[in-house]
């Protein structure tokens, strides 16, 4: 079964859009860190990926709450 893209960026809200952006951009520094040698800034960097994701689960946590 195919899922249609357009519903699921539909269900997103702004801040859900952005807090994923955030996430993957943070995802793919922590990657170049890693490769440029900067393995403890990598460690670091790669740590606020879960964490801008888990932030983003609280405030829609908050929203859905509120209804």
């Amino acid at each position: 079964m195919l899922l249609n893209k357009t519903s699921m960026w539909k269900k997103l809200s702004f801040t859900g859009i952005v807090m994923l952006i955030l996430a993957f951009l943070s995802l793919i520094y922590a990657e170049i860190l890693w490769f440029t040698g900067e393995t403890d800034a990598a460690l670091f960097v790669g740590l606020w990926v879960p964490s801008i994701l888990c932030f983003a689960i609280y405030i829609k946590l908050l929203k859905i709450g509120s209804k």
